[in-house]
């Protein structure tokens, strides 16, 4: 191996490392290996920054755009309902419909964001009909992942080796070539849950009651919040003047938990004519959002969560005045401002095994922690001693912009449902115009009127210029560590085919399985990114292996597309782990699946859908 080799080798092997421990966060990652590969001298400058400029990076951006507002106009749990309805109350027509209806919407929208639109829906569904939820989530997750390989605009790798087969100057994917596989994988994997996987899934482990509702309001039924609100005011001669509520310790010392500050509002003048003064209407308090940091001012009105015996206890220490909540008070909790969720802590969270005071979570995250549900145990845990563990539910409360921040931490969180949806008044009415533009950009796709990326571009437009989403929510909906961890990483691939690696490894690849044929060989890059993508992103996976499949293709001079068919769907198959994809991690509390539930059930799908893979895909892209 040449220096340059060893040199982009080592830059691989350490964001390989700092992929899997998520010791920074993915796009940090990237970005760092762009930087790397030009400090060294690996790439020039516009061979590091080609990735930004990539057709694949601007397509899947314009995706989530379009993902976006099917969301928010409320198209996607429309769909969902209506194909759920038909399911009956049968277990087995239940599942079938449970992994239809999420492969049908992963197909033209983001796995995760089907699977958070679906999954309260699903766990209702499955106790109305005495079916525990850990029967229906895990093939819930294992449809969307499914529905992902089967259409084009499906999943990311789909779409990075369709480009990459047009930058070798092949014919590229079209929009329905990935559907005869997709379909029969869907069909496989169905059969497979029906007959073998969910006499695998935990059934005795499920609760009674589900564990997370389907909206914020319901949440709030659902802890028992309207029970225990209360309204404490700042009085003369209180302790509590000029205090700020960390000093307070009103959680630590008596359990109760601040959501909500009044704080009265003096009219200004507006025009005065001598001692007089004409003032202009205004709102008799305002509301403030809470912080460690925040000082309370006499006549504050503080609306807390607490037992009745915890609040009295504190009114009393600091003499504040005790009134009970209104119900405006539960409003005002829950509205486009602020509301509560519920956030599930994954596997690599640095949370894990500290306390809230210990992290710092309320002055750190903007936040606060309202509870904490641990699976498999229906007692109550202290916010102020329980040490977190993988799994564990928080329910939290604040501005929607700060929970739906929490995003942002995806090593430490999954947040449930779609707090961007609260951000402002869901756009209903548009839900036909929004079908409308993505059956249109479907159309614009397959009969190849329009470029992939070009069709994509216009339907996010479109979608922002009829109002189904603004241009605010559209930046929102992007997942811009996505794109930046794509465009990262196909520096990286440049990379790697400079230096000549994926020539190196393609050879190897070939020299040991190619006597075998090329059957055997699409075989090891199934397996290789199977491997990889339990572990890394799928994206990133993608853009590493799809070159050698490329490089593999040219030196047994045979057609590329079934290597890279075989390579994208590989990358969805991310059945095995609960940290594969974040469609696993999502209902794995809410099933109460454990890790080897995963290695149990998802371990023989994987191998089944390898086996289906090199039956289907040699018949449609012949070698």
């Amino acid at each position: 191996m040449t220096p340059d080799m060893w040199v982009t080798v080592t830059i691989l092997v350490v964001a390989v490392f700092l992929f899997v421990t998520e010791r920074l966060r993915v796009d940090v990652v990237a970005l760092s290996v762009v930087v790397a590969l030009m400090a060294t001298g690996i790439l020039d400058t516009a061979e590091a920054l080609s990735g930004f400029a990539n057709p694949a990076v601007l397509t899947i951006a314009a995706l989530f755009v379009v993902g976006g507002s099917v969301l928010h106009t409320g198209l996607a749990g429309t769909i969902g309902r209506s194909v759920l309805r038909v399911s009956g109350s049968s277990e087995p027509r239940i599942l079938v419909a449970v992994m239809v209806t999420a492969a049908l919407l992963s197909a033209v929208m983001s796995d995760t964001g089907t699977v958070a639109v679906m999954l309260p829906a699903i766990v209702a569904l499955g106790v109305s009909a005495g079916i525990p939820p850990s029967q229906l989530l895990m093939p819930l997750a294992f449809g969307a992942l499914l529905g992902g390989a089967s259409t084009l605009i499906g999943t990311p790798p789909n779409i990075i080796v369709s480009d990459l087969l047009a930058e070798h100057g092949r014919e590229p994917f079209q929009f329905f070539s990935f559907t005869p596989v997709g379909l029969s994988l869907l069909a496989i994997g169905v059969v497979y849950m029906l007959v073998v996987g969910r006499r695998m899934l935990p059934r005795d482990r499920a609760k009674a009651e589900p564990s997370l509702a389907a909206t914020p309001k319901e949440l709030m039924e659902l802890y028992r919040l309207p029970d225990n609100l209360f309204r404490l005011r700042v009085r003369r001669g209180s302790g509590a003047v000029d205090r700020t509520i960390g000093d307070l310790r009103l959680r630590s010392d008596h359990d109760v938990t601040v959501l909500e500050i009044l704080r009265p509002v003096e009219p200004r003048p507006v025009l005065r004519f001598g001692p007089s003064a004409l003032r202009r209407p205004a709102p008799a308090t305002e509301q403030v959002m809470p912080t460690a940091d925040t000082e309370l001012l006499l006549d504050d009105v503080l609306i807390v969560e607490g037992a009745a015996e915890d609040v009295w206890h504190a009114a009393a220490a600091l003499n504040l005045g005790v009134q009970p909540a209104e119900p405006a008070d539960e409003e005002a909790l829950i509205d486009e401002e602020a509301g509560i969720a519920e956030v599930v802590l994954p596997p690599r969270s640095e949370l894990l095994g500290r306390t809230l005071p210990e992290v710092h979570f309320g002055r750190r995250y903007l936040v606060t922690v309202l509870g904490i549900s641990r699976p498999g145990t229906d007692r109550a845990l202290d916010l102020d001693t329980a040490e977190l563990q993988f799994g564990d539910v928080l329910l939290v409360q604040g501005p929607w912009s700060n929970i739906l921040g929490l995003k942002e931490h995806r090593r430490d969180f999954v947040v449930m449902g779609q707090p961007e949806a609260m951000l402002g008044p869901p756009a209903r009415s548009k839900a036909p115009v929004a079908l409308a533009i993505l059956l249109g950009m479907v159309v614009l796709i397959a009969t190849n009127a329009m470029s992939v990326a070009g069709a994509s571009l216009l339907a996010a437009l479109l979608m922002v210029l009829t109002g189904c989403l603004t241009m605010d929510r559209a930046y929102e909906a992007i997942d811009w560590r996505s794109v930046v961890l794509i465009a990262g990483m196909i520096s990286m691939s440049v990379a790697l085919e400079k230096v000549e690696l994926v020539d190196l490894v393609a050879h190897g690849l070939t020299s040991s399985l190619g006597s075998v044929g090329p059957l055997a060989v699409m075989a090891g890059l199934f397996l290789l990114t199977s491997g990889f993508t339990q572990v890394l992103s799928n994206t990133a996976t993608t853009v590493l292996i799809a070159p050698i499949g490329m490089a593999a293709a040219v030196e047994l001079r045979v057609e590329p597309h079934a290597f890279l068919m075989a390579v994208a769907i590989a990358a969805s198959m991310a059945f095995a782990t609960p940290v594969a994809s974040p469609v696993n991690t999502l209902v794995m509390g809410a099933g109460e699946y454990r890790f080897s539930d995963y290695l149990r059930v998802g371990l023989p799908l994987t191998l089944v859908t390898l086996a289906v893979t090199l039956l289907v895909v040699p018949l449609l892209f012949p070698f």
